[in-house]
């Protein structure tokens, strides 16, 4: 089949890179174990992080460790190289590439050759040059962003609890939210709910003397789960006392006030910005073709346009909608088309191996699910509209039918069956970020996070 050795190098550990490796070490097995192949799998995490699970652990519904996917076990006959690709030269079929020991090295990032390239770094969070906000926001796109905001709302609990000053109080107990798509409101829902419950063990707080407050610059949020869903999801949040704004947006959070553009002024400790994600900035360092929004344009087999031996999908790929029925229509970013779209890529790229016809990717979007925390939920899905408890049993179990591999769906399960028996983990470990600042203390030197005068908190 293969003449020569060939090398695939796989940019990115998310859905794509991950799904994509794992079916072509099972597609192509013959030819590993003959030495006639070798994929490469570039990322800067040794793990695959499974994204809708991230409210729950957030919430202390799944340990954070039952969120990721270990590569180095799943893609046992792929060499997993951990670091980022900054560049990437496909006329000379080559990839710049800055890995752990890089800077110990000293001799800048490293060429990797290829034969086959799998682009599909994801995204990043986009921002607005909002004052403040790189001082003062957090993100909701990792595991440790996550379980940082976790450890972050108890601990403005635990300062609610401590402190005489009804200012401090007040802005201890004020959480602002900014973006309205799945992020933001599960997130949103998911920590409300934890709160909610953890006010149960303070003396002197209450869940009506915390704020929550969803800003969102359009007219609807969810919009994934259609026009009505979104507006119940709205009404269930206000029922909450969570203060929903539309059409309304962030201009400043300097000085650790909200500042929004109706007018209100929020003095808070905690912004959440999940507003949005854009392209993976490898995509500008890449001589590959890309369309206004900064993604790399696509054909409906996944391979780049105008290129040879260059595929993508997922967030970094514009990918023809074929089922549309309309030009031009693309299909959204999301983990559904990613996990799907991967099969597909990993298949024409052994049909292109082989000298076979390649596959065009085809699927009708099946719908969404959203949690909006325990027993909660609304959906849309293949035109049945639910909300409620049945919406919130059908967002786990598809959810645990999608989590790549077994024994993380025997984990997630457990946990879930544990939780229904015993009550919710309230613990705050924020001191887990920095880890050396007791011993920094006891030895005398200056702890070196900021700020200095709380070691072990995670603010």
């Amino acid at each position: 089949m293969v003449k020569e050795r060939a090398r695939i190098l796989v940019v990115g550990g998310g859905y794509v890179g991950m799904y994509t490796a794992l079916r072509l070490q099972r597609r192509l097995k013959r030819e590993l174990d003959r030495d006639e192949l070798e994929i490469t799998v570039v990322t800067p995490d040794p793990y695959m992080t499974y994204q809708p699970f991230l409210p729950e652990a957030a919430a202390g519904a799944i340990s954070p460790r039952h969120v990721v996917v270990p590569l180095r076990r799943v893609l046992d006959r792929c060499r997993i190289l951990i670091g980022e690709a900054t560049a990437v030269d496909h006329a000379e079929r080559t990839a710049t590439v800055t890995t752990l020991a890089t800077d110990e090295e000293g001799t800048g990032g490293q060429r990797l050759s290829y034969d086959q390239l799998v682009l599909a770094p994801g995204s990043v969070s986009r921002t607005l040059p909002v004052p403040g906000l790189a001082d003062h926001g957090i993100g909701f796109k990792t595991v440790e962003e996550a379980i940082g905001l976790r450890n972050h709302v108890i601990e403005q609990m635990d300062i609610a609890s401590s402190t005489r000053d009804p200012a401090i109080r007040d802005a201890a107990l004020t959480f602002v939210f900014v973006g309205g798509g799945f992020a933001g409101v599960e997130a949103l829902g998911e920590l409300e709910d934890m709160a909610r419950y953890a006010a149960r063990y303070y003396h002197n707080v209450q869940p009506e003397d915390m704020k929550w407050i969803l800003v969102e610059a359009s007219d609807r949020i969810l919009p994934e789960v259609g026009e009505e869903m979104g507006r119940y999801t709205v009404t269930e949040l206000r029922r909450r006392n969570i203060d929903v704004r539309l059409r309304t947006r962030l201009e400043s959070c300097a000085d650790r006030v909200a500042v929004l553009s109706d007018g209100a002024r929020f003095p808070t400790r905690t912004v959440v910005w999940t507003a949005g994600v854009k392209p993976h900035p490898v995509l500008a360092a890449s001589d590959l073709p890309r369309n206004d929004r900064g993604r790399l344009r696509c054909t409906p087999e996944l391979s780049i346009d105008g290129t040879t031996h260059a595929w993508a999908a997922g967030d970094a790929a514009a990918v023809p909608d074929v089922t549309a029925g309309e030009p031009g229509r693309e299909c959204a970013p999301n983990a559904q088309h990613a996990v799907r779209q991967a099969k597909v890529l990993a298949d024409n790229i052994v049909h292109t191996l082989r000298g076979e016809p390649l596959e065009r990717y085809e699927h009708a979007y099946a719908g969404s699910v959203a949690s909006l925390g325990l027993h909660k939920g609304v959906a849309h899905v293949y035109g049945r509209k639910l909300k409620g408890y049945p919406a919130w049993f059908m967002h786990r179990a598809y959810h645990l039918s999608r989590v790549p591999t077994f024994n993380r769906k025997a984990r997630v399960l457990a946990e879930w069956a544990l939780a229904g028996l015993f009550k919710r983990e309230i613990v705050s470990l924020g001191s887990l970020e920095h880890p050396r600042a007791e011993f920094e203390l006891a030895a005398g030197g200056k702890p070196s996070h900021d700020p200095p005068h709380n070691p072990k908190g995670s603010s």
